[in-house]
């Protein structure tokens, strides 16, 4: 199941993990391709050279230049995305990534086939049907992406290691939701910006937590945050 909300491709797999997608417009994916265009020209100029300077006979190297070009056009892509985490040198460098309609990792298939359908996305010309089809789609998906069941989406950003109490761990005296987990955590990871006196106060609304109050209240806190975070 998948929704639109704010922008972003809410879904829920069958095992109930929601996961919150952003799609990636034409502009963006268009820098990312120029890159990627970029990367190819670079390699097939070099392919050439070498290939001069390696082959004796003019028509030899013209035959493997040729087959190496069809190779790498067809390959350079296809490769990236299923080794690479959906993400060629042009979508690392921007931030994007290949998955399946279900939020999964691309395979084979889908990236064979979305590949060999982008000669379809530049026609009758400059890439029109494709531009069309992303304008059409509230997904952005090009004719490729719509037939192979994919999608080019923002790459979240890894989330940050929270800082470690400098504290003994202790167990926290019942279960807490992960909501509330995170929220105790997230607190002493910003408790240098804090004021002390603000510090103070969160603990005495915590002593049902810590069955403590001021300062030996907070200690409990921060012990209980590094044996969350350990």
């Amino acid at each position: 199941m998948s929704f639109l909300l704010d922008g972003r491709l809410s879904l829920t797999t069958p095992e109930g993990v929601r996961l919150q997608l952003t799609p990636a417009g034409p502009a963006v994916r268009a820098y990312a391709w120029a890159i990627d265009f970029a990367v190819w020209g670079a390699g097939t100029a070099l392919l050439a050279t070498l290939l001069g300077a390696i082959v004796p006979s003019a028509k030899l190297s013209s035959g493997l230049f040729s087959i190496g070009l069809f190779l790498a056009y067809w390959a350079y892509p296809v490769l990236c995305e299923v080794y690479a985490g959906g993400r060629t040198l042009g979508k690392y460098v921007v931030g994007l990534q290949v998955l399946r309609a279900d939020g999964l990792p691309l395979r084979w298939r889908e990236s064979v086939l979305r590949n060999l359908l982008l000669v379809a996305d530049f026609l009758p010309i400059f890439y029109a049907s494709g531009l069309l089809s992303m304008l059409c789609d509230r997904h952005f998906r090009r004719l490729g992406d719509i037939v192979a069941g994919t999608q080019v989406v923002y790459r979240d950003k890894a989330p940050q290691r929270v800082d470690v109490p400098d504290a003994t761990p202790l167990p926290l005296p019942f279960p807490l939701t992960v909501e509330q987990q995170r929220a105790l955590a997230d607190l002493f990871a910003r408790e240098s910006r804090l004021p002390h006196g603000r510090m103070l106060e969160l603990a005495d609304i915590a002593a049902p937590l810590t069955g403590r109050e001021g300062e030996a209240s907070l200690e409990r806190l921060r012990g209980m945050a590094a044996g969350l975070v350990r």
